[in-house]
């Protein structure tokens, strides 16, 4: 399998794209240039770190390692979904809920996958099982990310109809139940249509990454046809979880809307 390695003057010249970006948004007055170049600038270090630790991972094949590699990205990608909210839960909710979801969710449909459909020896072999977690731990955390920023803005705009179906008697589940089919549904949304447009629109990263090292064209649709599966099963599983926690966490015991466990908008 002949690989073409790229040097640096290849990324720079990649770069220049990011440069040439940032000087448009600078005589277009858009002010993102900073954001531009900074977030370049931090993929390039995250992207040269987690190179050298893989490489490390790779050279030293342990489940312990492999474990505490899978925990430090679930909880990087935890943090990720507390500050996407504009709306977050105060305290250890805030950080917990989307936490817990994908590990429920991410870890269980990861370890599924090696197990049972990919079955490598050992079955937590860092090459497969940190890339896959990657992906669909990515996905997985977009979606939970615009579930429960749906469900708490919803929740906040719709105060007095959530009130009012509970004075009139019906349990929170039922006050809140639109809301929260709602929020799965847009939770959903960029996954469905990723399927949707996989090979006609878009060729998805992985099949590409593939046919680019010199993978036959229809193994590495297979391989990406499964992550897709498997993405979309990590994504709503999540989303249906992190909701579910979600929604039960603005009630409390006696069955009141609690809107003051959120924190306010920008804070």
């Amino acid at each position: 399998m002949h690989v073409i390695n790229l040097s640096p003057l290849d990324l720079a010249i990649a770069a220049l794209l990011i440069l040439a970006l940032a000087g448009l948004s600078l005589r277009l007055r858009l002010g993102v240039e900073r954001q531009l170049l900074t977030s370049a600038a931090r993929s390039t270090i995250q992207l040269l770190l987690i190179g050298l630790v893989l490489k490390v991972l790779f050279d030293n094949v342990h489940l312990a390692w492999v474990a505490l590699m899978a925990g430090v990205m679930i909880l990087v990608a935890g943090r990720e979904v507390m500050v996407r909210q504009k709306r977050r839960f105060i305290g250890w909710w805030g950080f917990g809920v989307g936490t817990l979801s994908m590990f429920i969710s991410s870890f269980t449909v990861t370890v599924m996958a090696l197990l049972l459909v990919i079955g490598t020896s050992p079955w937590y072999a860092p090459q497969y099982a940190i890339p896959l977690l990657g992906m669909i731990l990515g996905n997985t955390m977009n979606g939970i990310s615009l579930g429960l920023d749906r469900l708490t803005q919803d929740a906040a705009q719709k105060r007095p109809i959530i009130e009012s179906r509970l004075a009139l008697g019906q349990s929170w589940q039922q006050s809140i139940s639109d809301s929260r089919r709602e929020a799965i549904r847009v939770g959903l949304i960029p996954i469905i249509n990723a399927m949707s447009a996989a090979g006609i629109v878009s060729l998805p990263g992985m099949m590409t990454g593939q046919i680019l090292a010199g993978t036959p064209p229809v193994e590495a649709v297979k391989y990406q046809i499964l992550v897709m599966f498997l993405i979309a099963g990590g994504t709503g599983f999540g989303t249906v979880v992190a909701v579910g926690l979600a929604a039960r966490r603005l009630f409390d015991e006696r069955q009141r809307l609690r809107l003051d466990r959120l924190s306010q908008p920008g804070k």
